[in-house]
Formats: C-alpha cells, sequence, structure tokens
C-alpha cells in the first residue's frame, strides 16, 4: 500500500478550538432506525445463518443488491449529483435513485446539500457536517445521532442546480415510500423468485443495509484519519486502499479533496475504482457522457510539489552535517527545474488562452502543442523519480 502517513497530534486550527459535543436534540429516526438495524445484524441474522443457512443464489442475491445500492450512492449520490463529475441518461438516474433510496442514506438533495458543504467547510469544527476534528465516533456516525446545526439538515441553498431535475425532486418527495419499498418489496420479490423470502429478506436486506451504512461511514471516518496524502496536505482526507477495496473506490479521498470534480477517484489504472469503470463503460453505450478528467499535468504538479514539502520534512527531522551538505545543491537545483517546467506550462496556457481569444482554438489544439505538454508531463514524472531518490537519501 505504499508509505503511510501518521496522523499528526494536532489537528487544523480550527480543528483544535474544538472543546466538546455541543448539545443538541436527538434525531430519534436515525437512532432508531440504527439501533433496530445493528441489534438484528448481530441476533437475528447470525441465529437464522447457523439454524437454517443461505443457498448460493441468496448469496447472489445479496452481491447484486450491495453492488447495486452502494454504486447508486459513489456513482449516483457522490459523483453524478454532488459533483457534476458526469452526466447521466435518465435511466441511469432512475436506477441511482430507487437503490441510492434502499440505502437508506436520505434523498440526493440531502446527501448532495450535506456533501457539498463537508467540500466547502473541509475540517472546520463548526460548518463541516461530519468533522474528523470532533472525533472518529462523530465523523462515522455521531452527527446523524443529533440535530446539529453544523448539519445544515433541510439547508438546499447549494444544490440549485439539482433542485431543477425532475426526477431527483420526485424522489426527494416521495423518499420515505420509495425507501421502504426499496427495503422490504425488492428483497421479497427477490425472495420468492429464489425460493429463500426469509434467507433474502436478512441477508440481502438487513445485512446488507448494515454493512453499505459502516462501509460509506468509512469515508467519513476511517478515510480522514488513515492512509496516504500524495496530493494535498491543506486538509484531512487520506488515500487509503482499504477503504477503496470495501467502498467501489471512494477511499481514494485525498485526491478526491484536491480534484473533486473529477469523475475518478483512483486515477491509476491500477487502483481499485469499480464506479469509475461503471461510469466509463456506460459512457461507450453512451448512457454516461460528459465524463471531466483532470489534466494530467496538474496532477504530476500536485504530487511533485508534495514530495517537495516530504522532502523538506526529512531535511528539517534529520539534519546529518556533511551528507545534507552535498544534496542541499541537487535540492536546490531540482526545484529550480520544477519552478522552470511550471513557467513553461504557465506560458502553454497563456498562448492557448490567445489562441481562443483569436478564434484558434483547432490550431493550437495541433500536435504540436500536445508535443509540448506530453514533454512537460514527462518531465515531471522523471522528476518525481528523482526527488524521490533524494528523499532516500536524506532518510
Amino acid at each position: 500500500m505504499g508509505a503511510w502517513d501518521v496522523r499528526e497530534n494536532e489537528m487544523t486550527s480550527r480543528g483544535a478550538e474544538w472543546r466538546g459535543p455541543k448539545r443538541a436534540p436527538r434525531n430519534w429516526p436515525a437512532i432508531v432506525m440504527f439501533a433496530v438495524t445493528t441489534a438484528a445484524a448481530f441476533t437475528i441474522f447470525p441465529w437464522y445463518a447457523v439454524t437454517y443457512g443461505f443457498a448460493p443464489v441468496t448469496w447472489l442475491v445479496f452481491v447484486l443488491f450491495m453492488l447495486a445500492t452502494g454504486m447508486s450512492i459513489t456513482g449516483g449520490y457522490h459523483r453524478l449529483w454532488s459533483h457534476r463529475a458526469y452526466a447521466a441518461h435518465p435511466i441511469v438516474e432512475w436506477f441511482y435513485l430507487l437503490f441510492g433510496a434502499m440505502a437508506l442514506q436520505n434523498s440526493v438533495f440531502c446527501w448532495a446539500a450535506q456533501h457539498r458543504f463537508h467540500h466547502r467547510f473541509i475540517d472546520d469544527v463548526d460548518n463541516d457536517p461530519y468533522a474528523i476534528g470532533r472525533g472518529f465516533w462523530f465523523a462515522h456516525i455521531g452527527w446523524m445521532l443529533r440535530d446539529y446545526p453544523g448539519a445544515r439538515v433541510g439547508d438546499f441553498s447549494n444544490i440549485e442546480d439539482l433542485q431543477r431535475n425532475p426526477r431527483l425532486r420526485f424522489q426527494h418527495r416521495h423518499y420515505l415510500a420509495i425507501a421502504l419499498g426499496m427495503n422490504v418489496a425488492a428483497p421479497l420479490l427477490a425472495g420468492w423468485l429464489v425460493g429463500d423470502v426469509w434467507g433474502c429478506l436478512l441477508l440481502a436486506g438487513l445485512l446488507r443495509l448494515v454493512l453499505n451504512h459502516h462501509f460509506t461511514f468509512f469515508i467519513n471516518s476511517l478515510a480522514h484519519l488513515w492512509g496516504r496524502r500524495p496530493y494535498t496536505r491543506d486538509n484531512t482526507a487520506r488515500d487509503n486502499d482499504l477503504v477503496a477495496l470495501i467502498t467501489y473506490g471512494e477511499g481514494y479521498h485525498n485526491f478526491h479533496h484536491q480534484f473533486q470534480w473529477d469523475y475518478r477517484n483512483g486515477v491509476r489504472w491500477w487502483q481499485f475504482d469499480p464506479t469509475k469503470w461503471l461510469i466509463a463503460s456506460l459512457s461507450w453505450v453512451r448512457l454516461t457522457y460528459g465524463l471531466k478528467r483532470v489534466p494530467e499535468f496538474r496532477i504530476q504538479r500536485a504530487m511533485l510539489a508534495r514530495q517537495f514539502e516530504r522532502l523538506q520534512q526529512s531535511i528539517e527531522q534529520r539534519r546529518r552535517q556533511g551528507r545534507l551538505v552535498a544534496l542541499t545543491a541537487l535540492i536546490e537545483q531540482e526545484r529550480v527545474m520544477f519552478a522552470a517546467t511550471l513557467g513553461e506550462f504557465r506560458q502553454l496556457q497563456a498562448e492557448r488562452f490567445d489562441a481562443v481569444r483569436r478564434q484558434l482554438a483547432d490550431q493550437w489544439r495541433g500536435s504540436e502543442v500536445r508535443e509540448r505538454l506530453q514533454a512537460l508531463e514527462k518531465a515531471l514524472r522523471a522528476q518525481r523519480r528523482r526527488v524521490r531518490l533524494l528523499r532516500l537519501q536524506v532518510a
């Protein structure tokens, strides 16, 4: 999984100012729902599993429902509507709306509004709905158990774009009926079809719901505490391969908070991101379109800048007379080269804007310009390897 960043002893300056939970009214519907489903998952489910067991086809239904509900949250609620990272055909939207309601994480309006506040006020203990600065439990589930002002329940001021979508309005108005129907009728129907009604209710209904809840909640809690920060240290979000494995690719959270409008979270080909693969696959049959991608140069620039930060930290932590002096010139040389590469990129962007202004965009996109940009990206990749070796020598 690579080198892991250790969580700092201190939180952000805003987080450090927080002194304890503010009293707020209890959210009894959420408390009852989590208490009942968790208690049943730890009692009724294991009793039935030991007493009767589950047929292979019932496990298949469980897996299909897990994928449908989980990826309706990641691909629909999150990447499609919260961040507008791509657009989707109404058929895809209806699928997300139905199975997203089955996940019992509220309507798209409520989910996306709070998530956008999370990105806007990341790590602000008063305004981030699930700020990690208030502790693991609060970020994981505690923020839903009381009506905290920071959660901004019912504040839809930041989702005016979503409120214009009639399908989202329908789901919001009829959310309770849709959620109950999907969580009861869908497992019942599946159980009737495969001949195992109680098995599907407990496995594809109950266990699936509890697991989907906590897998999603790990993004707000664990992915802000444990993992790597290869792109930015400006917030607590981490890239966590384990969390990515159970959340269909959402665990690459440091990348996401740095480049939130990219439809990918696992930006590298080898990173586990089924949500990205689903969105890209649907684009081949024109069910998704307008997929947004961060330019590779910006990604490489962020990673190299972060490497320079880590190199500086290593220098400050382990100053070695003689050896460090010998490396100082090489480090400074790399900084100069980095600045020069950024200068070339800014010049390239200036030429692009000038071409657009002069209505020569097609000419600007010619092969020569692409070759110049690819050369800059290649230079950053090569420099990242050199800086990594310098850091190893300093350490």
